[in-house]
């Protein structure tokens, strides 16, 4: 291992040359005007792996965005392991709050700054130059490898469980890594083993059939915009307790061992609240601020919009008015159940003059991993063996809807190597990625494959 850390360290600049590349194509996957950037990043994400030393890569067309697959199975007898990422990011909006163009890579302080450089695009790029780290070494892996990267993460891989539910032969596998998650704290090997999951809903009220002047007839007419602050207004308690019937009926309580190691991380709230610039944390009475963001379901308002946004006024009382909500979901609840129950409480509680429209725009399930599986320690070992220290086990409040897919179709192990960070602004103006991190990163990978190689 010695020569393949060594290569790392000398070539981790011209590694983080290349990652630029990567990130200054605007790969938006929910933008219908980056369908050719869209593209472009996969293409480019293959090239790269065939650049690495696999020599079979394919990019398969789906009735979205390109999935780019890549395999080496020249380690008969060992195990498998596929590695999942995607080359798709959020839109770099709004634009004005950017120090830096979203897609012009830039350096400062030992961070990379650009849309997609923790989310997932670095994260991702440590897997294919560690695979290539070995190959031109070494001139081979210690395990077998497959490459599944996609272009629709971002709006909840719609074409991803039909490749997967008809490719599950092709995507055979002992275990699935996949860096798309955040360490504990910078420096610290982390290994993520839950996942929230969740149900993303619309509500659309419609009053009357057109906009009206509110001053003919304000006062007698149901003004949609008032009807849906009202509805969500009684989505939740003062407690933070969400008021749908059954909503918390499957909830799995944390076991004794999981709360013992979040005592151990000490996260305290004024930690918290200075990391992100509030006055202090809301939430569910009776839990911990981590027990809130990790193991306990959510609900919350996404988006609201309805009537005159704009500069000046207009004063109308609007014909609709819209709310995206989504609920975070945790272990044992079904995002299917879950949209059930809050379409029939919605419709328990709109007032019968309004017309009210409840969709799904899409959900997935959450997940929990076994602690004491010999893959799972493997890896802790690994990120161990790279970080010089030891490695944490944390849930994370986020979810990969895919990774449940992966367990039960694949019946795989998923390993969750976060290398990103919560505070590096993932969906925000200013997201970055600590270049140590992406170094470290790829020693890690490369110690993961190693390590399994002896089982």
């Amino acid at each position: 291992m010695k020569e393949i850390i060594n290569f790392i360290n000398s070539n981790t600049e011209s590694f983080i040359e290349e990652l630029k590349d990567l990130l200054r194509i605007q790969s938006i996957s929910t933008l219908p005007e980056h369908k050719e950037d869209m593209e472009k990043a996969a293409n480019f994400v293959a090239q790269k792996i065939k650049d690495a030393g696999i020599e079979k890569v394919e990019v398969y067309q789906t009735q979205g965005h390109p999935i780019v697959y890549a395999e080496w199975l020249g380690a008969p007898g060992k195990p498998t392991v596929l590695i999942y990422g995607h080359y798709d990011v959020q839109p770099a909006d709004p634009i004005e709050l950017w120090n830096t163009p979203p897609f012009e890579p830039t350096i400062k302080d030992g961070k990379i700054y650009a849309r997609g450089a923790t989310d997932d695009k670095g994260q991702m790029f440590v897997h294919i130059k560690s695979v290539e780290s070995f190959f031109k070494t070494v001139g081979k892996l210690p395990v077998n490898v497959k490459f599944l990267i996609e272009g629709e993460e971002e709006i909840g891989s719609p074409n991803l469980y039909s490749f997967l539910k008809n490719n599950s032969k092709l995507l055979k596998c002992d275990a699935v890594l996949i860096s798309d998650t955040s360490l504990w704290d910078e420096g610290v090997p982390t290994l993520t083993y839950g996942l929230r999951g969740i149900s993303y809903m619309e509500i659309e009220v419609t009053g009357p059939n057109r906009d009206l002047h509110s001053g003919t007839y304000g006062g007698a007419v149901p003004n949609p915009i008032n009807v849906l602050a009202e509805i969500i207004s009684k989505l939740k308690d003062k407690n933070g307790r969400i008021l749908i019937p059954g909503f918390y009926n499957d909830v799995l309580k944390l076991t004794k061992q999981e709360k013992e190691n979040l005592k151990k991380l000490k996260y305290t709230e004024k930690e918290f609240s200075n990391s992100i610039g509030i006055k202090k944390s809301v939430g569910e009475k009776g839990y911990s601020l981590l027990e809130r963001i990790w193991s306990r379901p959510t609900l919350d308002c996404n988006g609201i919009w309805g009537g005159f946004t704009g500069k000046g006024a207009k004063t109308i009382i609007p014909s609709k008015a819209s709310a995206k909500i989504s609920m975070r979901l945790v272990p044992n609840q079904n995002p299917k159940k879950i949209e059930k129950l809050f379409s029939d409480y919605i419709k328990k509680i709109a007032p019968d003059y309004v017309d009210v429209k409840i969709s799904s725009i899409h959900g997935g399930s959450p997940f929990i991993a076994q602690l004491d599986k010999p893959i799972m320690k493997i890896a802790a070992k690994a990120m161990s063996l790279a970080f010089g220290k030891e490695t944490v086990f944390m849930r994370e409040g986020g979810s990969i809807p895919i990774v449940v897919e992966f367990a039960e179709k694949l019946k795989a192990t998923p390993v969750l190597m976060g290398l990103g960070l919560d505070s590096e602004n993932l969906h925000s103006p200013n997201e970055h990625f600590n270049l140590n991190h992406f170094r470290l990163g790829i020693i890690s990978s490369a110690y993961f494959m190693e390590e399994l190689s002896k089982i």
